[in-house]
């Protein structure tokens, strides 16, 4: 049979996960839709011929499956509502505040891999409301297979930041001055891009530096500047379990949390001596990062948008009167509302299930 996706979303940064589903759901015939809740979401989506306006559009489609690449999905929308996550766990805030938050809208989380497969389905056996399946993450898919095939004679070093302010580097001047200085010196072509909350400002100054040796990309689609750089300067993006799946080095600059898998530095005048250390790629940091890719990403074969999409329509079909109904969940009910323009008594707090013959 056919099925209606909704990709949802509310951030640009959520494209370049929801491009690999939408592909994989175009290649089995079935429709699929887009559709974004805020204004920075939908200005991206202006390009794509697939989108839906406003949520009136949406209930008029209404999709069977709604991949969910934001925190929160409206309960007033019939279908299966399943957490496809915009990033990996980047450890920024304590645990309740951080990915394994449970908002109380999902029937479904596609997990990435066991690190927080684990975490979800101890949440999922308390709370019984929502179940959790191993998937592996859309937004990797086109990471593979990996390469390491570095013809450049002079090292390229890919450098993203978070937008929290106090974890940034975007924000510190002396890496601003360092950075500067090393691609003054042409001893390194730096690819850098910065988050898109990160203020305007910010992305001119480092926009300054553009010349034979640093480009700045304004873009949301990382991965092919991951293929292109030989290591990795961070702060606490999950960027850097993006780049680290290709088994390459990355130098974090005050992480406060320590990873044996990373090479953290704590000032700016480290950052030349640490990028030939990266660049000669040490057994000890290349080992931990090979344990931990194992819980945080297991799959590499690239097809995680095949498994999400197999893995939801047989959700789809499956009965689901083991779980119980989502919690009451009145104020963040109310404030979706608010932020679509669109007030209904109307909520669907049971999972939705399609009984029908599967067809995937």
């Amino acid at each position: 049979m056919l099925y209606k996706f909704l990709i949802y979303i509310s951030y640009s940064y959520a494209i370049p996960i929801g491009n690999p589903l939408e592909k994989e759901i175009i290649k089995r015939g079935y429709t699929v839709k887009w559709f974004s809740d805020i204004d920075d979401g939908a200005k991206v989506l202006q390009g794509k011929e697939n989108k839906l306006n406003n949520i009136k559009d949406v209930i008029l489609y209404n999709p069977d499956i709604i991949l969910t690449i934001t925190d929160s999905v409206p309960d007033f929308l019939r279908g299966l509502k399943v957490q496809i996550f915009h990033g990996f766990n980047a450890e920024k805030r304590t645990f309740k505040k951080d990915h394994f938050r449970i908002r109380g809208f999902f029937d479904l989380y596609c997990t990435q891999g066991p690190s927080t497969t684990s975490v979800f389905k101890s949440i999922a056996k308390k709370l019984k409301h929502f179940e959790v399946i191993e998937t592996g993450w859309s937004k990797v898919d086109p990471l593979f297979p990996i390469t390491k095939d570095f013809k450049d004679d002079i090292p390229t070093i890919f450098i993203a930041s978070t937008f929290t302010e106090r974890l940034s580097l975007a924000y510190n001047d002396s890496v601003f001055y360092e950075i500067k200085r090393l691609a003054n010196s042409g001893k390194f072509n730096f690819l850098m891009v910065l988050h898109p909350k990160i203020p305007i400002e910010l992305v001119h100054k480092w926009k300054s530096l553009n010349n034979d040796h640093f480009r700045f990309y304004d873009t949301t689609n990382l991965i092919s500047l991951m293929k292109k750089a030989d290591i990795m300067i961070a702060d606490t993006t999950s960027a850097i379990q993006e780049f680290g799946l290709q088994g390459k080095p990355t130098i974090t600059i005050n992480h406060y949390i320590a990873k044996p898998y990373l090479i953290n530095i704590t000032n700016a005048s480290q950052i030349e001596e640490t990028i030939y250390y990266a660049l000669s790629y040490p057994d000890k940091i290349l080992s931990e990062l090979h344990v931990f890719n194992k819980e945080l990403h297991p799959y590499t074969d690239g097809k995680s948008s095949e498994r999400v999409i197999s893995t939801t329509i047989a959700f789809l079909h499956k009965n689901k009167n083991y779980l119980k109904k989502k919690p009451l969940n009145l104020i963040r009910k109310y404030k979706l509302r608010k932020r679509l323009k669109y007030f209904t008594l109307k909520s669907f707090d049971s999972p939705f299930t399609l009984e029908s013959k599967i067809n995937t």
